[in-house]
């Protein structure tokens, strides 16, 4: 059963971390130990998919997309970027923006396959962690 805007987690604008948002859309930090400068791309509008948005809105939307990926890039330096639209579980249009490494826990495949290896060394985890107040300044500049 698909939950209606009501019901939906991601309509809630106060929910996650929010690092700069407008009427359209918001960039949030997801909180996920492994994986620091995990950001969630959330459009605000209840929609399901792409194709629901006008061509306008669509490219708004993937514009926000690449400049939070390449700030990403710029400040977490990742071996390689996850891009994903699913909404299986919550049916609201989002991308997920993950910094992937070859150290950490589940790569080459998925965050959300069962993990291959031990997560890095808490220090390695530590300073991608640390750079995190960059990453907020970064997408700030690129999405303001």
């Amino acid at each position: 059963m698909t939950p209606t805007a009501a019901e939906c987690e991601l309509c809630d604008v106060s929910r996650g971390d929010v690092v700069v948002s407008n009427a359209q859309w918001r960039v949030i930090l997801v909180d996920d130990a492994n994986y620091p400068g995990f950001c969630r791309v959330i459009w605000t509008a209840h929609v399901k998919e792409m194709t629901d948005l006008n061509e306008t809105d669509r490219n708004v939307l993937m514009q926000v997309v690449w400049k939070t990926e390449s700030a990403i890039r710029a400040i977490m330096q990742p071996h390689k970027m996850n891009l994903a639209s699913f909404g299986n579980m919550v049916p609201h249009l989002h991308w997920h923006l993950i910094p992937r490494y070859t150290d950490d826990a589940h790569f080459p495949n998925p965050v959300w396959a069962a993990a291959n290896v031990e997560v890095p060394e808490q220090t390695i985890v530590e300073a991608r962690r640390s750079l995190l107040p960059q990453l907020r300044n970064e997408l700030s500049a690129r999405l303001s």
